[in-house]
This record gives structure tokens, C-alpha cells and sequence, in this order.
């Protein structure tokens, strides 16, 4: 049993995420294997479309598989993290640039590293059981995997109310707010696989596709971008703090529980991508830049243990939200000396 079925059906080329039991966790090997799938059919006049979906109804992707980067960064071996970083983000690029439709089922839990593979192609599929969120400032990182460049791309200030809250989309907001583009009953996705490979095209995708339910996120737009449209974490935590409403509260106490480094540069990542209509390719270097750091630098080692080995959800992070300054910003966000995300085919040696 293989964590990941790579196959040809029909006229799909298939990529199966086969980890039940770990939520489908994206491992280093599945992100290089996945590269390599979709470098090959690239030039495969047989594959007309690429359909990714996922084994078990819990979890498309719950994210990427950190135990290895606890592991050799607690060991002060920084180098595997980034190169798996490096090699993930090519790989993002690679789905969201492809030329030949991408067809992704997202059922249940798709976080982080899952939105990496799941959320950046043509035609993103979610039913009644999804739940969209990037969680990483949680954990002492930041909204990855291109993650970075939705969230930009969201609503007003949507993308920092979900990046900084990591709160959950169903599958309503998750088309408003543009991670995923169908809603289609979930009882009828075996059937528009079968179809998709058979046929080759995406008639079945149109014919099956529902009006989205309700996006609650929607409905909020406007108290969401007057709290959380300032230009730094102090100023939204100001704002936060200045109102009485539950809502902000809530959104508050969700901050409170995450890096205060990481919201911070965060905020400052989205709105340089906003500035300067930043595409995929800047918002993966801009990411690389405070992921490559984040273990010795930032508040990732924590984060793990707090989360994922220790289990204790009380992280000592290394700033409070009233502490992050403009230099600490500065210091995780400038350019990377020496290696920085390429977007070329690896080479095979």
C-alpha cells in the first residue's frame, strides 16, 4: 500500500493521496512524486486533464508531514526543512501554472500543504463535508504553499481575517472566497471521475455543479475589513481590542493563540503582494523567506512541539502581540542568500 497512487486512467492522469489514517499528511516523497507525474504528462498527448483526489471521507489533505522537520531541526539541521520547502513549492507552482485542466475533489479537512496541491488548479471541487483553512500561524509559520497568494487575492480583508484567525471555510465561503470554484454533492463525485477519465472533458463538472450554499464569511465582509484592514499586527489588534462585539473577541482570542511573529509578517506578506499585484511565483519566494528561517529564527520548533509532540497547546512563543517590530519583521522577510525557490524541473541526479 503506497502513500500515493500515480496512474493513467482513461484520458486523466490520476494522482490519488492515499493516507487515510494520517489525514491523507503530505510526505516529502509524495510532493517530489507528484512533480514528476505532472512534469511527464505535461508532453503526454493521451492525458487531456489531471484529476487529484484523495482516499477516505475525513480529509482530502490535513496538511504536510512536520514530524521529520521537528526531528532534524531540533538536531540544528535546518537544511532538510528548506530544501523540503524549496521542493513543495516548485511543485504549487507546477499545479497552478499547468496547461492542461486540474481537477481537484477536496472532501473534509484541506490544510496547508493540502491547499499546496488541492487548491491552485483550474477546477476545485468541494461538497457539504469541506472545511478549507490555513492554520500555520498556529504552529509559529506562516499561510503557505501559495497559500499566501489566495489569501491576497481574497475579498478585502478576508485574507487576513483567515490567515491570522486560521478559521475554517465550508465549502460556501470557500468559493467566495477563492479557494475552490464548484459545489457538487458529494454523492455524485465517483460518477463525474468515471466520466472525467472516459471522456476527457469537463462537461459532467458543469452539469453536476449546485449554486454554493451560504458563505457566512460573506455576510461579514464589511465589520471583517474594518477590523482587520490595518496596515501592521498593532493596528489590527488595536482594532480588535477596541471592539465589544463577540465577533471580534472571538477573532481576538484565535490571534492570542497564535505566533505573534508570524501574524505579523503574515500581514505584511499580503499586503506586498496586494502593492504590487504579486503573482503564484513572488508569493512562494516571499513565503520561502520567513519558512526558511522559522526554525532558527522564528517559533516553529515551538509550535510543533506545542501542537503535534508535546501536545500541551501552550507554546512559548518569542514575541507577544504587542512586541513584534518593524526590524523583527524586516529580518524574517529579506531576501534569502543562496538558495531561493527556483521553479525549473529538478534535475533527476
Amino acid at each position: 500500500m503506497t502513500d500515493i497512487d500515480i496512474r493513467k486512467d482513461g484520458h486523466a492522469g490520476r494522482i490519488t493521496l492515499n493516507r487515510p489514517k494520517a489525514l491523507n499528511a503530505l510526505t516529502y516523497e509524495m510532493c517530489l512524486a507528484i512533480e514528476d507525474a505532472l512534469w511527464d504528462w505535461r508532453a503526454d498527448p493521451t492525458i487531456k486533464l489531471v484529476l487529484i483526489d484523495a482516499v477516505g471521507d475525513k480529509a482530502f489533505c490535513a496538511g504536510g508531514d512536520i514530524a521529520e522537520m521537528y526531528a532534524t531541526g531540533t538536531a540544528g539541521d535546518y537544511a532538510y526543512g528548506q530544501r523540503f520547502w524549496r521542493d513543495e513549492y516548485r511543485m504549487n507552482a507546477l499545479v497552478a501554472e499547468y496547461p492542461k485542466p486540474v481537477v481537484s475533489f477536496l472532501q473534509g479537512f484541506t490544510m496547508g500543504g493540502g491547499v499546496g496541491v488541492g487548491c491552485h488548479g483550474s477546477h476545485r471541487v468541494v461538497g457539504d463535508s469541506s472545511k478549507i483553512a490555513m492554520p500555520e500561524c498556529g504552529i509559529g509559520l506562516i499561510p503557505d504553499v501559495g497559500g499566501s497568494y489566495l489569501l491576497a487575492q481574497a475579498p478585502g480583508h478576508l485574507g487576513e481575517y483567515l490567515g491570522m484567525t486560521t478559521d475554517r471555510m465550508g465549502p460556501g465561503d470557500a468559493i467566495h472566497v477563492g479557494f475552490a470554484d464548484l459545489y457538487v454533492p458529494e454523492d455524485k463525485w465517483e460518477g463525474i471521475k468515471a466520466h472525467l477519465c472516459a471522456e476527457g472533458d469537463l462537461a459532467a463538472l458543469a452539469t453536476a455543479a449546485r449554486p454554493a450554499p451560504d458563505a457566512p464569511l460573506k455576510e461579514a465582509q464589511a465589520q471583517i475589513d474594518a477590523l482587520f484592514g490595518g496596515g501592521s499586527l498593532g493596528e489590527i489588534v488595536e482594532a480588535l481590542r477596541a471592539d465589544t462585539s463577540s465577533f471580534a473577541q472571538d477573532a481576538l482570542a484565535r490571534l492570542s493563540r497564535s505566533a505573534p511573529l508570524s501574524l505579523a509578517c503574515t500581514v505584511a506578506i499580503l499586503h506586498q503582494l496586494r502593492a504590487e499585484q504579486g503573482d503564484m511565483r513572488q508569493a512562494l519566494q516571499l513565503e520561502y523567506r520567513f519558512t526558511s528561517r522559522s526554525m532558527e529564527h522564528g517559533d516553529f520548533i515551538e509550535g510543533i512541539r506545542a501542537a503535534i509532540i508535546d501536545k500541551d497547546k501552550s507554546p512559548k512563543w518569542s514575541h507577544d502581540l504587542d512586541g513584534v517590530s518593524d526590524s523583527d519583521v524586516a529580518a524574517m522577510l529579506r531576501p534569502v542568500e543562496g538558495t531561493e525557490v527556483t521553479f525549473e524541473r529538478r534535475s533527476e541526479a
